[in-house]
């Protein structure tokens, strides 16, 4: 069986910033990905590994994240159902698509440079993730966020809108 799990424990217990991931993968393929990883990572987090070996101890921190992403998502959404962004559907992820294209004709890179700037939000131009920089006048937001965060982007996101 050929099969490849890579994931970060940051960002799925919402701790993101410690940068201490995994990877779950057959004997003869872990071997190789071994071989590359020793020339690849010059250290690890060590007390970071043993927090998150000790926390995933008790299976119900991890049973309900998806209930605990779903009101992150749910709560953020909410928050932003008035304004001007159009939000896309977001399933299995911390992060929303959000497009501008019905009140800006700014690059999306330009209008995340004026939301940090002018509005304190920080997000992500979609164009980032494009070889070529295609730009489709969307931008990403996390929702791994505590509640008063996602709240506060939320309101300075659509005031912003409204000011354009």
């Amino acid at each position: 069986m050929n099969w490849l799990i890579v994931s970060s424990f940051g960002k799925t217990f919402h701790a993101t910033g410690w940068r201490v991931g995994y990877c779950l993968a057959p004997a003869a393929l872990m071997d190789k990905i071994l071989k590359v990883h020793q020339f690849m990572m010059f250290s690890a987090d060590t007390p970071m590994q043993y927090a998150f070996a000790e926390y995933m101890a008790d299976p119900a921190t991890y049973i309900s994240l998806g209930t605990f992403y779903q009101h992150k998502r749910d709560l953020l959404a909410s928050a932003l159902q008035n304004g001007l962004f159009e939000l896309l559907p977001s399933a299995g992820s911390f992060f929303m698509l959000a497009s501008f294209a019905n009140f800006s004709d700014e690059s999306d890179s330009d209008m995340v440079k004026r939301l940090i700037v002018e509005h304190g939000v920080a997000t992500i131009p979609l164009s980032a993730f494009y070889t070529d920089g295609t730009d489709n006048k969307l931008i990403r937001l996390s929702f791994s966020k505590d509640d008063a965060t996602l709240l506060a982007g939320a309101k300075a996101l659509c005031q912003a809108a409204e000011r354009w």
